[in-house]
């Protein structure tokens, strides 16, 4: 027992010794070791190499627990994201399923509707999409051209579109391309629905990036938001058509925001639905039948 205790007295001294000058050491150690790398670079620069080669084992060894701890942890936080996404494609799935077996009781009792009603079925939609290869818009026309045209079925009249909206029609038809008129042109007027009050309204481009309502019942009320859809009158659209959204009201006049951003179209889809409407009427002689007696006007272009 004295032995310990005569050591422990003889070495605390020096301990103390050693913690008193130990911060002045290494003060005195770093001066000199930047007085020698002033004096001599290379050495320094040797040594330095030579350090590092020798603790870089070291270091890897140290490392690699680190990187598979981070890699772990990577892990788990991909597994929690996995998660996560699991449940919400199950929620998305369940609600999805719920408006399926909506939409199939929907389907049924519409087509029962329909049987007892005695409906016309409206013609299936074909349709051909085109790419947009040249934008002739200026300011006193509003129309683009796409690469297809009579040999890939596309008529004067129809509807062009894309997954956002209606885009116009087509005005103009070559062997391999067609001119569509948009529908912000000042030639554009195109019959609409304003949801949800159902008016009905011309919607009248102006040149411009939005068109304009007119021609609204009196007793019209349209607000900000309500959106506005094609309505299938005088035969040139099909009805249904999403247009865009009224954007202002107030005294200078009802502006739409078209759902579809017309300075920056690549593709359209043109729509054949054999709707020929006001663009191509047909050839008959205008007579006692008419109210007219012996009247001889004839519409289209030639006599017959």
């Amino acid at each position: 027992m004295k032995e310990p205790q005569s050591f422990s007295r003889v070495a605390q001294p020096i301990r103390n010794f050693a913690q008193r000058f130990a911060y002045v050491g290494l003060v005195v150690a770093a001066f000199a070791l930047m007085m020698l790398a002033k004096v001599d670079t290379i050495l320094v620069e040797r040594a330095r190499t030579h350090m590092t080669d020798a603790v870089a084992p070291i270091l890897d060894v140290i490392s690699r627990p680190i990187d598979t701890v981070n890699q772990t942890v990577d892990e788990v936080q991909a597994l929690k994201n996995l998660y996560d996404d699991n449940a919400r494609l199950r929620e998305e799935r369940n609600r999805l399923l719920h408006w399926k077996s909506l939409a199939e009781k929907l389907e049924a009792e519409n087509r029962v509707l329909k049987e007892q009603l005695n409906v016309i079925p409206e013609r299936e939609a074909s349709f051909v999409t085109a790419r947009v290869i040249a934008d002739t818009g200026g300011a006193f026309s509003q129309s683009v051209i796409v690469n297809a045209g009579a040999r890939d079925g596309v008529e004067k009249g129809q509807a062009a579109v894309t997954a956002d909206g209606l885009v116009g029609r087509v005005i103009d038809v070559g062997s391999r391309s067609a001119r569509v008129l948009l529908l912000t042109d000042i030639n554009a007027k195109i019959p609409v629905l304003v949801d949800p009050t159902r008016t009905r309204a011309i919607m009248a481009g102006a040149n411009q990036s939005k068109p304009r309502l007119t021609w609204l019942p009196p007793s019209a009320v349209v607000t900000v938001g309500d959106s506005v859809v094609t309505s299938g009158h005088a035969g040139v659209f099909p009805p249904g058509l999403r247009v865009g959204q009224v954007a202002a009201v107030g005294e200078g006049g009802m502006i739409v925001q078209p759902y579809v951003d017309l300075s920056r179209l690549e593709y359209v889809r043109i729509i054949n639905l054999g709707m020929g409407g006001i663009l191509q009427l047909p050839q008959r002689s205008i007579g006692p039948a008419d109210g007219l007696p012996g009247s001889s006007v004839k519409t289209g272009g030639g006599g017959q």
